[in-house]
């Protein structure tokens, strides 16, 4: 791999990868054909296209609403947006249209296509719910929710698996104007209080078990700890999603299964079984009773999603009905080029972003599919197995998937066939370049990889694929169309080719309407505009490259490393330790000295275990082994030579665990704060913890 040529460890001249064919045929184009004749312009190009979306932010978003063919109760006329005041101003978009976002997603021209393909872990036969029979099973939803009392601005929330019910349970609220929320299983009772406890929610939805690594593990008990801080919840639905578990309704306290609630809408039920209504493949004929869509407006709340909440109490960000609806469908069809005949599959729990995401796709009238369990079980190839049995054409995952399969030396294009996947999404985490050069080498040549970055804040993009432009090694593909995102390094100075902090500074729909439980929006505020005023600071590090216009993660902002005034992200000292065999994991922070002044930069490596296979590794004798002391020194020299003398590392320490939360992301903010003298109290949303226990007091970080 040759050398960087600039003093910060990136490359200017990325290799590239893939570029598209057919270009005139793609969406991207041909809206930009649409904006020209409309606009009487002459864009010629993406960057053109671009630059008049975030110049232009009334013609474009219009523009968006007409192509992409949203649907609405009362037409929009008048100004699109008030624009005149500060981005914090919290202006109302579209203010004269009323719609809904699940008669969006409901709408399908062919009412026999497929809507849904769920299937998971011992799941022998996936469950097939066309568009007819999902509208049905909304509409007895619904209807059963207003006979509960829901209203609109109720909430409405799910402890739920990846399953059918949860898109029927979120498109019935939303049908009625009510906010859905929802967290997967694998939460911990703590992380779910703290979320649902401040959004009060009306009705919860849950699940009697899971499946998880082969094996069923019952629910109920730790759903039960949750409800009895929940004391506002009126009724409880218990879904039968594992059939091999009991699921009685007394199990929990005001609790009805899902057949029982169903039946409380006065028609009969879907599935014929109460055990196993989600793996019922029952077609139902759609009648022509219509499901009653509230008119709301634009920025009428859809959903509340929550911060991660690794050092503190998650923030309840609640996002529009209009902002989603209208970003996630220029998001997959201007971006992705998908239509409805696409099969998208995102790998993703209802506790991730990228679940409301998916269940968009719906509003393209194409195919999701679900998945609930393990990737890895009954082996690596499952979800590849899964990609070529349904024909998937669009697959979204996480770049710790990515690495993980590299790691256990998985090569789908040796095992797979993969001729339906024209594209693959990655997320969650920066996607370092030897992946691009995996996803290349060992899954599929001529496949678009997306690596896309935005965050639960908004629920969607910044930067992001793009069908029509070429992907180069280690760069998101582009800036998302209107969204004027820029790397700051300084108030009002935008920087390329130099790293900086991520900001938008013009508006956008789907900026949060507000956050719950917010007297004055100060928390609002404090999240996004307290850094730089009048301008969304989203708290991401980047690079944007002058000479691709592709964008570079180093990491977060509130987490950059800064030993001497010189900021770098950590994903820069990633790129160059991952490349090394001995090491399983690395975490890299800053340590704040005692008087303040200055921060020196901390790598914790967690080393591959030895063993022969001859007997167990002694955990024990791992911990006091001391590190390699060479590897160290190969370590520190490669920063120096890739980098600069100023990315060393004042420290390498060996651990033995890393903190993660549960969508996969490495905790630094947290490690941070703790070996900089503060104590933390662990977030539910961390899959380890115990973890955090083995970085206070480090003797040789003692100041």
């Amino acid at each position: 791999m040759p050398a960087p040529i600039n003093n910060q460890g990136m490359d200017p001249n990325p290799r590239k990868m893939w570029e598209p064919t057919d270009l005139e045929n793609k969406e991207m184009e041909k809206f930009r054909q649409f904006v020209n004749q409309k606009h009487s312009l002459s864009l010629t190009n993406y960057s053109d296209l671009w630059q008049w979306s975030v110049d232009e932010i009334e013609d474009f978003w219009t523009a968006v609403w007409e192509y992409t063919n949203v649907i609405s109760s009362t037409p929009h006329s008048g100004p699109v947006v008030d624009g005149s005041g500060p981005m914090d101003n919290f202006p109302a978009w579209f203010g004269s249209a009323r719609l809904n976002f699940a008669e969006n997603a409901l709408w399908c021209k062919d009412p026999t296509k497929t809507a849904i393909i769920a299937t998971g872990e011992l799941q022998s036969k996936p469950t097939r719910i066309s568009y007819a029979d999902l509208y049905t099973r909304v509409r007895q939803c619904a209807k059963a929710m207003r006979k509960a009392g829901v209203v609109q601005g109720d909430r409405v929330a799910g402890y739920i698996s990846n399953c059918p019910e949860a898109i029927i349970a979120m498109l019935a609220a939303s049908s009625i104007g009510a906010i859905w929320s929802s967290t997967s299983p694998d939460f911990g009772t703590v992380g779910v209080l703290d979320r649902f406890s401040q959004i009060k929610p009306k009705l919860l939805f849950s699940v009697n078990a899971v499946v998880y690594n082969g094996r069923p593990h019952d629910h109920i008990q730790k759903l039960r700890q949750v409800l009895e801080g929940l004391d506002m919840v009126e009724k409880v639905i218990l879904i039968p999603f594992v059939p091999s578990v009991p699921c009685d309704s007394s199990a929990v306290e005001k609790g009805m299964t899902w057949s029982e609630f169903l039946a409380t809408s006065g028609e009969p039920t879907v599935s014929s079984s109460e055990s196993a209504p989600s793996s019922s493949n029952t077609t139902v004929t759609q009648d022509q009773e219509l499901i009653e869509f509230e008119p709301l407006p634009f920025n009428h709340p859809l959903y509340i999603l929550f911060s991660s909440g690794t050092t503190g109490k998650p923030k309840c960000i609640v996002h529009s009905a209009g902002g989603m609806l209208l970003q996630h469908k220029k998001e997959h069809i201007l971006h992705g080029n998908l239509n409805s005949s696409d099969i998208l599959f995102q790998y993703t729990t209802t506790g991730w972003m990228m679940w409301n995401w998916l269940v968009s796709g719906l509003t393209l009238g194409a195919t999701v599919v679900l998945f609930d369990g393990s990737p890895f079980k009954p082996s690596p190839s499952a979800l590849w197995d899964l990609i070529d049995q349904e024909k998937v054409t669009a697959f979204g995952t996480s770049a710790k998937y990515i690495q993980a399969i590299q790691d256990v030396n998985y090569f789908p294009n040796q095992q797979n066939n993969l001729t339906s996947l024209h594209s693959i999404y990655s997320t969650g985490s920066p996607l370092k370049p030897e992946s691009f050069d995996f996803v290349y080498e060992h899954i599929k040549k001529d496949v678009l990889l997306g690596s896309i970055t935005g965050g639960t804040d908004i629920c969607s993009l910044f930067a992001s694929h793009n069908a029509a432009l070429p992907v180069y090694r280690g760069e998101i593909q582009c800036r998302s169309l209107g969204m004027k995102i820029e790397a700051w390094a300084a108030p009002q100075k935008a920087v390329f080719g130099e790293s900086g902090d991520l900001v938008c500074s013009r508006l956008f729909p789907c900026m949060p309407v507000y956050f719950w439980d917010d007297p004055g929006h100060k928390k609002y505020r404090a999240a996004y505009f307290d850094n730089y005023p009048g301008v969304w600071y989203h708290g991401d590090f980047v690079w944007i490259n002058p000479n691709t216009g592709g964008i570079v993660m180093l990491g977060r902002s509130d987490g950059t490393l800064n030993p001497n005034g010189v900021r770098f992200g950590s994903a820069e000292i990633y790129n160059i330790v991952d490349t090394y065999p001995e090491v399983e994991d690395s975490l890299c922070v800053g340590q704040i000295t005692k008087d303040g002044t200055d921060e020196r930069v901390v790598l914790f490596l967690k080393i591959v275990k030895k063993n022969d296979g001859s007997e167990e590794v002694d955990e024990v004798d791992e911990v006091d082994e001391p590190l390699d002391l060479e590897l160290v020194s190969r370590i520190k020299t490669h920063i120096r030579n890739q980098l600069s003398p100023r990315h060393v590392p004042a420290f390498v320490l060996k651990t033995t665990d890393i903190p993660y939360t549960i969508n996969g992301k490495k905790v630094e903010i947290a490690v941070k704060k703790i070996i900089s003298g503060q104590t933390i109290v662990p977030s539910g949303t961390l899959v380890n913890p115990e973890s955090l226990k083995l970085y206070y007091d480090i003797p040789e970080l003692r100041q």
